[in-house]
């Protein structure tokens, strides 16, 4: 499965990189957009977990009003992204020894 990559700039003039996946809301209003394991791109392409001092969390739900616009990465950057991005752990599940 590709992810679908993006530079994402908010409302509030925040800039993240994210993998995006686009979900129909059913009520007008309701969040439409899925945002899985954001970073904030600070000074000099440093990334850094987004809301990292707040949650845990890595999937977060937003609504489209709330994004400015969407943006290709460059390559650097959407490098530097995947690196990190592929170095987070997946739940372990408890398997059957017998």
């Amino acid at each position: 499965m590709t992810k679908t990559v993006k530079i994402v700039t908010l409302v509030s003039q925040q800039l993240l990189i994210s993998e995006i996946a686009e979900i129909a809301a059913v009520v007008p209003g309701e969040p439409d957009c899925k945002l899985i394991n954001p970073f904030v791109v600070k000074a000099e392409n440093v990334l850094e977990p987004w809301l990292l001092n707040v949650t845990k969390d890595d999937i977060f739900m937003m609504s489209s009003d709330k994004i400015l616009t969407l943006v290709d990465p460059t390559p650097t950057l959407l490098e530097k992204y995947l690196d990190l991005t592929s170095t987070i752990p997946l739940p372990i599940t408890p398997t059957s020894l017998d």
